[in-house]
């Protein structure tokens, strides 16, 4: 990696500048794993600001990847103000058009108590495969435990995954299923391409009337958005040679 960094430490100070003034002007904030997601990792300033803000709660976060999906995985989610609706959303491809001809599934948490979380982005640089690992809270197992204690908090919490899968036992309370897409809010805002009798699942209760506890989590998304504030403990990000399937 020695050779990379000095192509580099000036797109990530440009970057961690852009996130700075963006924090501080109260616009929406996120930090993407996109395209030029390496640019920021060798900078051990750029990480440094970044687990410091986000450990505090300071800045929303937005992950994604243009184009491929990345593996999002954690011990066990409770979750309050559950809903999830079935969309196409539009999916980025790497020479700038977009698509929507996939349909996935986009669920939401109004507040979210995660058992660790571990983030896995596949990428490739002058033909070599590497793997971009973001870790937060506990070490997240390859066998989730049979029981969990969460360690990670998060209000506002959407991911869009074409595969959203739990590993154990999941329970549902007050929840509708089949309910109206256009009818299932979030946090009091209805689902980004809930369309009018499309799929939905939602709460019997009225808004955060609904809630969901999962055993192990593990979904293949294209976006993961912490909307409201992150709490997330011993943030880490590194890079490793390959193509890495756990943290």
């Amino acid at each position: 990696m020695n050779h990379l960094l000095s192509g580099v430490r000036g797109a990530a100070a440009d970057w961690n500048a852009r996130m700075l003034a963006q924090a501080a002007d109260g616009t929406r904030r996120g930090t993407r794993w996109g395209r030029g997601a390496f640019a920021f990792v060798p900078s051990v300033l750029a990480i440094g600001v970044l687990g410091a803000a986000l450990a505090q709660g300071a800045l929303a976060a937005n992950f994604s990847v243009t184009g491929q999906p990345f593996t999002l995985t954690s011990n066990g989610v409770e979750g309050s103000g559950f809903g999830a609706i079935v969309n196409t959303p539009a999916v980025g491809r790497p020479d700038g058009t977009t698509s929507t001809s996939t349909a996935m599934a986009r669920v939401g948490f109004a507040s979210a108590h995660l058992a660790g979380l571990c983030g896995i982005v596949h990428q490739t640089i002058a033909g070599v495969p590497y793997s971009l690992l973001l870790t937060g809270g506990q070490k997240v197992a390859a066998t989730p435990p049979a029981t969990f204690t969460t360690d990670i908090d998060a209000s506002n919490l959407y991911i869009q995954a074409t595969e959203l899968q739990a590993y154990g036992p999941t329970t549902l309370q007050n929840a509708v299923l089949g309910q109206s897409a256009d009818q299932v809010t979030v946090a009091g805002k209805p689902l980004t391409g809930a369309l009018p009798g499309g799929f939905g699942l939602g709460s019997a209760g009225g808004e955060g009337g609904s809630s969901i506890a999962l055993h192990g989590l593990n979904a293949s998304a294209y976006d993961a958005e912490m909307a409201g504030a992150l709490v997330l403990p011993d943030l880490r990000i590194r890079v490793v040679a390959g193509t890495a399937t756990t943290c």
